[in-house]
């Protein structure tokens, strides 16, 4: 694949640098495509020297993505927000930003486009997160019919934004809240193993496309269970305090419009739904990948969280 290019939205993301590594490992020529390539000089080292290239592009600026998809063999788009900022609006990024870079893409002759959305994406939710998303996986389809979606639950991994958060949420408080009482149920996954289904279905010309792939770990947890299994591994003891749906969307929206919030109203609206892979959806089985669970990685980087750190057990951080 030495003379093979992809070009990787969004590849100094969580997700992103996964994809890298993995691209350079199997010879692609990898070209990153992101808002500020200044803060992505990071993936360089994991290729060889010139193999990973990073340039400035903007998913809601054409020009720029059509320079960055020029000459490419293979396009991956793994933009995405979890919540809104400035002129980073859901449908702006997860919808026409979408649109845009598969629009570029089949302009310019790619073989291969491969969009991650998200499960729960729908145009019927009541989250706009959600509607943009699907928005964005019938906008890819429109312009380059070929594309594989993926789906992925919530993704953990050393840099998420899920244990790392609620792990450090739980040093600093008495009490985790349990909105809607934490019966939401989760099917998570881990980061290797989605990177490892991206690289798959860009490699692969022959890998059907019809339907979205969801991707999910080998077990589904509730809301509850999560939070517990952060406070076990941690050593930390925190009241898991249920909060009903109304108090929940009171305070979301009291406080969701500031920067860093904790939580927004979008985010108390996706919570209203399980967050689990689909009956009979084809998932991480057909690129041949055996999920890896969530007890086989995070005590390892939910160590630091602990309060004697990396070295003591959960019984010694308790005291």
């Amino acid at each position: 694949m030495a003379d093979r290019l992809v070009t990787v939205f969004g590849g100094s993301g969580f997700i992103g640098r996964y994809v890298v590594k993995r691209l350079a490992k199997q010879g692609w020529r990898v070209r990153v495509a992101v808002r500020r390539p200044q803060e992505a000089g990071f993936l360089r080292p994991m290729g060889d020297v010139g193999q990973v290239a990073i340039v400035q592009a903007n998913v809601r600026h054409t020009p720029s993505v059509t320079q960055a998809v020029a000459g490419a063999d293979a396009v991956i788009n793994l933009v995405g927000i979890l919540a809104e900022g400035g002129q980073q609006k859901f449908h702006a990024v997860q919808a026409e930003g979408a649109r845009r870079v598969a629009t570029a893409a089949k302009a310019a002759g790619v073989g291969r486009f491969v969009q991650l959305s998200a499960i729960g994406a729908s145009a019927e939710s009541a989250a706009d997160y959600a509607r943009s998303k699907a928005a964005g996986e019938v906008a890819v389809k429109a312009a380059f019919p070929g594309a594989v979606i993926l789906r992925p639950s919530i993704v953990f991994g050393p840099e998420d934004q899920f244990f790392n958060r609620f792990a450090a949420m739980a040093r600093l408080s008495p009490v985790l809240p349990l909105i809607g009482g934490g019966e939401t149920r989760f099917q998570p996954v881990y980061v290797g193993d989605v990177a490892d289904a991206i690289v798959a279905a860009t490699g692969d010309a022959t890998l059907a496309a019809d339907a979205p792939f969801e991707l999910g770990g080998p077990k589904v947890y509730s809301f509850k269970e999560l939070m517990a299994f952060v406070l076990a591994t941690t050593g930390r003891k925190a009241v898991l305090l249920p909060i009903p749906w109304a108090i929940a969307r009171l305070q979301a929206a009291a406080i969701g419009w500031l920067p860093g919030a904790p939580i927004t109203a979008d985010q108390v609206k996706m919570l209203a739904h399980d967050n689990v892979v689909g009956d009979g959806a084809p998932g991480l089985a057909a690129f041949g990948i055996t999920p890896t669970s969530v007890e086989a990685v995070v005590p390892a980087y939910l160590q630091r969280f602990r309060k004697r750190g990396q070295f003591s057990t959960a019984s010694q951080a308790e005291s």
